[in-house]
């Protein structure tokens, strides 16, 4: 079996954290179903938050202050500072979420960090599968 990628680095790519060599993500921000390359599933697993919170992070901390440094330094009328911002806001929020999804996604394949579900937990345990009265 051939050795898997190092999963930041296929993360960045948008590459299958299995092969390095199949597509991570079928549109811009969706995940495919499984990779084309190596037959690699995909369908049960996400990223979950992280990556999004680290987006509002790393946007708060640099391109906010970068759009208020602009709005003082040229003393331009608002609706100005609003036309050029929110469009760059915007693009890079998508561009660093869609880097960040991958690096996570590819991070929780290698370190075999599943989602495990009720229905999963009551299989292992031999709980039937019923409504629980409250």
């Amino acid at each position: 079996m051939a050795r898997r990628p190092p999963p930041v680095a296929s993360g960045l790519k948008g590459r299958c954290p299995e092969c390095g060599e199949g597509h991570l993500f079928s549109g811009l921000l969706k995940f495919a179903r499984g990779c084309e390359a190596c037959g690699a599933d995909f369908t049960d697993e996400d990223a979950g938050d992280g990556p999004t919170v680290f987006v509002i992070f790393i946007v708060g901390i640099f391109i906010i202050p970068m759009a208020l440094a602009f709005q003082l330094i040229t003393k331009a009328p608002m609706w100005l500072t609003m036309t050029i911002w929110i469009p760059i806001i915007i693009l890079v929020c998508l561009y660093l979420l869609r880097l960040l999804r991958g690096i996570m996604f590819n991070l929780a394949w290698v370190n075999k960090a599943r989602e495990f579900r009720n229905a999963q937990m009551r299989q292992k345990q031999n709980i039937p599968d019923q409504n629980i009265p409250r």
